[in-house]
């Protein structure tokens, strides 16, 4: 009796870690064969709008997988409708019953194994075959799942995934950014490119287009942030005579690339031939507003105010003028912001911004000494520009 590996996913877009992965199950599980079969409608979540079509995301399988020993099902795309898994490792095991089959998932699917639709069937039909990467807390979760699992007679492997760790989600915001080809097998990117995918029209949008873009661009848990400081940037716009059009963009932008990781957030300068500084390599934390506003510039199209602004919205610098001052402040006290000192803050903000921006950068540092972490030179920099301001 052989082995046959069955991989399932969105594949939205399929990047290196999804490759690898595969080929080192092929190893780990001593696997005969590996299909990767891509769903037509995963039940699990909808597709993000504008995604490319199933036969798109086939195509880009096949070209990711040329020269290796994975196969391609397009099993789900002829059945069509929603992608159900009970049904696809029946049909396989009615194609191939000698065989000992195993579904390949990663750990957040096998611990939530017991909601899927029928999970007895496909423990009927299947193994299971867990990627996991050994982080705090993963490995406990797993083995009381397995544990239960094999309990009520289902075979559970664990695979040990060293390879490449990115979401689709992330690659897509990458693609976006134009700084994905690190991550994308071979092939994939220029498909991309040729077909128009996962490029949202970014340049010459109004406030309402740019709006929706970014919300598909954050973090869901941002997006409140995001707006909150537009809209707190038009206020103090108005309220000290700075362009409130360019406010409310630079608002909304300021965190445009807040949800890539550090790594990302260095491929991200490294593509756009940025040379770091040693503060900036070393605390890449912050590299955001410097990210976000490359972003803002290249992608976006945005006006040099508003890309000077983001640029400047964590640190602050010297000599700032008064565009760069209310987004720094409206990045901090607008309301969704909790935290103490804010109300004084929100208060000074109305009444002397150069207060408000001084209080903001004292607390800054002062958070930051507590913590033992490196202060910005561009943040001492605009403290000494605000010296002779009393709070």
């Amino acid at each position: 009796m052989g082995r046959i590996g069955i991989y399932g996913g969105t594949f939205n877009p399929p990047h290196i870690g999804h490759i690898r992965a595969a080929q080192y199950a092929i190893t780990a599980l001593n696997l005969d064969r590996l299909m990767l079969i891509p769903a037509c409608i995963s039940p699990h979540k909808p597709l993000p709008e504008n995604s490319p079509t199933p036969e798109q995301r086939m195509e880009m399988l096949r070209i990711a997988t040329l020269g290796t020993q994975i196969e391609i099902s397009d099993i789900e795309l002829q059945r069509g409708g929603t992608s159900y898994t009970y049904e696809t490792v029946a049909e396989l095991k009615k194609a191939y019953p000698d065989e000992e089959l195993i579904f390949l998932m990663g750990t957040d699917m096998f611990l939530s194994f017991t909601k899927w639709r029928n999970p007895e069937k496909i423990l009927e039909n299947a193994a299971l075959g867990v990627f996991y990467r050994g982080e705090k807390g993963e490995i406990d979760a797993i083995a009381q799942q397995k544990a239960s699992l094999e309990e009520q007679g289902a075979k559970v492997y664990l695979v040990e995934n060293p390879v490449t760790e990115i979401s689709s989600t992330e690659l897509r915001r990458l693609i976006t950014f134009r700084c994905a080809e690190d991550f994308l097998p071979a092939g994939v990117g220029e498909y991309i490119h040729r077909q128009g995918l996962y490029a949202p029209t970014c340049k010459n949008l109004s406030e309402a287009q740019l709006e929706q873009v970014v919300t598909t661009l954050v973090k869901p848990n941002r997006i409140n942030h995001i707006l909150g400081c537009r809209d707190t940037a038009v206020d103090l716009a108005k309220r000290w005579g700075a362009d409130h059009v360019s406010a409310a963009r630079a608002g909304l932008l300021h965190d445009i690339t807040k949800a890539l990781t550090s790594q990302q957030q260095l491929t991200l300068c490294e593509k756009y031939g940025i040379i770091l500084d040693r503060f900036s390599y070393t605390n890449p934390k912050t590299l955001h507003a410097l990210t976000g506003s490359l972003v803002a510039e290249r992608i976006f199209g945005e006006k040099p105010d508003v890309v000077a602004a983001i640029a400047s919205h964590t640190t602050g610098k010297g000599n700032m003028n008064t565009l760069e001052k209310v987004i720094y402040v409206a990045d901090y006290m607008e309301p969704n912001r909790d935290f103490p000192g804010v109300e004084e803050l929100r208060r000074l903000a109305y009444e002397d911004l150069d207060k408000a921006l001084k209080l903001g950068l004292m607390m800054t540092i002062k958070l930051l000494k507590e913590q033992g972490r490196e202060i910005s030179p561009e943040s001492q920099q605009a403290l000494m520009g605000l010296e002779q301001v009393a709070i």
